[in-house]
């Protein structure tokens, strides 16, 4: 079970890791993008560092729930 339990850290992980890549390099690379206010106001920047906290939080929930669940062969 706990090799199991780090396959699903590890594709959560490279999950999020996708996500704060692609802040980065919008960041880096299109900051025209990262500047402009879709929402009340609020920088596309700021909206995107908010939805990297909740996928944070939404991964860890997500993890904690797929490590409960048994595996099919144990016991």
């Amino acid at each position: 079970m706990p090799a199991r339990n780090a396959r699903i850290g590890l594709v959560l992980f490279f999950i999020y890791l996708a996500l704060y890549a692609g802040f980065v390099g919008f960041a880096a690379f299109a900051p025209q993008v990262m500047e402009k206010r879709p929402l009340a106001g609020v920088n596309l920047a700021i909206w995107y560092g908010f939805a990297l906290i909740f996928a944070a939080f939404a991964l860890a929930l997500v993890y904690g729930w797929l490590c409960r669940i048994k595996s099919g062969g144990e016991s």
